[in-house]
């Protein structure tokens, strides 16, 4: 059975936005290892189109560019959209039942799920459907942006805690 882990970025005061921190090189490293033992990742419409653009090599690419862009496209890609018609390579459009379809993948694929996008974590959560939350702090407050809890506030404990850098703590957390 799959564990969908919802992790992300996020500022100290809670916010998660790309455009205001992105990762250093060790943290990046860190994300590409990731990407390189997971079973797949779930997409919401607007973190999918914005993560394509790892399916097209990019002018100016460094190794490490290129080793996560080798990493997410060999992975799966499921994608909640009710406006999206089609998805790029490696990917599958989910159906109208979300909940089913998600709870089917869960049942049938083995490892670990990024879900991506706070948004989608919301929903599936809410249904219980998140079984790890994953926040990775950055040493920044922007005091405004999309929280990365965006729905009904779960209750979690915390499983474990990691330092990546001297700079950055990924706090882990299950429902509790």
């Amino acid at each position: 059975m799959a564990t969908l882990v919802f992790g992300m970025n996020v500022s100290l005061d809670g916010f998660v936005d790309y455009t205001e921190f992105a990762p250093s090189p060790p943290l990046f490293r860190h994300f590409i290892e990731q990407a390189k033992g997971q079973a797949g990742s779930l997409y919401g419409r607007t973190l999918y189109e914005l993560m394509a653009y790892w399916d097209a090599e990019q002018p100016g690419w460094g190794d490490a560019e290129q080793e996560f862009a080798v990493a997410w496209r060999r992975q799966p890609k499921w994608v909640v959209s009710r406006s999206l018609t089609s998805v790029g390579p490696n990917a599958t459009l989910l159906g109208d039942d979300v909940e089913a379809e998600v709870r089917a993948l869960k049942a049938r694929v083995e490892g670990e799920i990024e879900v991506a996008g706070p948004t989608l974590a919301a929903s599936l959560g809410a249904l219980g459907l998140i079984d790890l939350y994953r926040l990775y702090l950055h040493p920044v407050v922007l005091g405004q942006g999309t929280p990365f809890f965006s729905g009904p506030l779960p209750r979690l404990r915390l499983v474990s805690t990691e330092t990546i850098a001297e700079e950055y703590v990924c706090l882990s957390y299950v429902p509790a």
